[in-house]
């Protein structure tokens, strides 16, 4: 029935879609004496199986590039759904167990001042109390759902910074594979040589060549001196990616905001040791002006690598507040997990 789930959150939905399908069961076996409202049931419980079905596919379906966003937002929200409906359906007892759970997920996802929220805490008081009053049980209804809602939109922050990101990454990829092109083509251009004082060598990123060629920098460019300083710079990034492990959290959510954030270093650290280079070679920075051998380029590359950090730092806090928020993905799984599941099949209900 399940075919096709191979991610984590793949195997956490089909047990929770299992879970509601066993809560489903168990509400059919519950009568009514009312027949009105009988019929309302049963017309609610057929509408819970074709969004349980829908979830179903949503998880089993082929996974192709780019789907695994969209098969999870259809699947939790046809979850999220039967679950809201299944806890305005549930017996009195099951209510009570499950009112602490909605409460915690209340909570967890509405500002501490909104009203939703408070009198859903006044209503949860008054359910464990025994004291519930005839619209309570729609008020944690509308306080779940107003929950998931919130969660929904958690979510979808979540994704769009993941989609900035990996599109912010493929044009910062794309600026450095054009810079390390355009240098193939035009070394003389995109210059990275210097030229010593005192020395009988010009100095380049990819070696040392004798003062043979010229009397300018650019003579002594070769094609790959564009490409050297960047592998340079990507090495740099490289070091600051590994030292951000310690801080990475991970995240249930096919988004991988921590992986997208890593990546952006690569490309950035090679921009930033071309822009680096760049500014030592025209004079830009003090006392840097005539760099004195090939590995003294190559290691200012790798600083000025490592120093994408700086740039990238804001996107890193970014990223970590948003996979906090991203995390609770899973807990609605177990906050919202009924309660007192031991009751038998009723067959009639007053």
């Amino acid at each position: 029935m399940f075919r096709g789930h191979r991610t984590a959150w793949r195997e956490r939905a089909v047990a929770h879609i299992l879970s509601l399908e066993q809560q489903a069961a168990r509400e059919r076996c519950r009568v009514v004496q009312d027949p009105t409202e009988q019929c309302q049931r049963e017309k609610t419980l057929d509408g819970i199986a074709r969004q349980l079905d829908e979830a179903r596919h949503a998880v089993s379906a082929r996974r192709r590039l780019f789907t695994g966003a969209a098969a999870l937002e259809r699947t939790w929200a046809n979850v999220r759904a039967t679950d809201v409906t299944l806890l305005n359906l549930c017996a009195e007892q099951e209510l009570i167990g499950r009112s602490a759970d909605v409460l915690s997920h209340v909570e967890q996802h509405l500002r501490p001042n909104d009203p939703l929220r408070v009198k859903a805490a006044e209503a949860v008081g008054r359910v464990e109390a025994g004291e519930r009053l005839p619209g309570d049980r729609e008020l944690l209804v509308s306080a779940l759902s107003a929950s998931y809602e919130a969660l929904d939109g958690e979510f979808s922050r979540v994704r769009s910074l993941s989609i900035i990101l990996r599109i912010a990454t493929f044009f910062v990829l794309l600026g450095a594979g054009g810079l390390a092109v355009w240098g193939w083509y035009c070394p003389d251009s995109l210059n990275m040589c210097f030229l010593p004082e005192g020395r009988k060598f010009a100095a380049c990123p990819s070696g040392e060549v004798g003062k043979v060629r010229g009397k300018q920098p650019s003579d002594y460019a070769e094609e790959v001196d564009v490409l050297v300083v960047e592998a340079a710079g990507l090495a740099g990034a490289a070091l600051t990616v590994i030292a951000s492990l310690r801080r990475i959290q991970g995240t249930s959510s096919p988004y991988m905001l921590p992986l997208a954030a890593a990546l952006l270093k690569f490309p950035t650290g090679a921009l930033t040791a071309f822009i680096g280079v760049l500014l030592i070679r025209g004079a830009f920075v003090p006392g840097l002006s005539d760099l004195d051998s090939s590995p003294q380029i190559v290691a200012w590359a790798v600083i000025f690598g490592a120093a994408q950090h700086l740039v990238t730092r804001f996107v890193d806090a970014r990223a970590r507040d948003a996979v906090g928020r991203g995390a609770a993905a899973d807990r609605p799984a177990r906050a919202t997990s009924p309660r007192g599941r031991a009751e038998p099949c009723v067959s009639r209900v007053s």
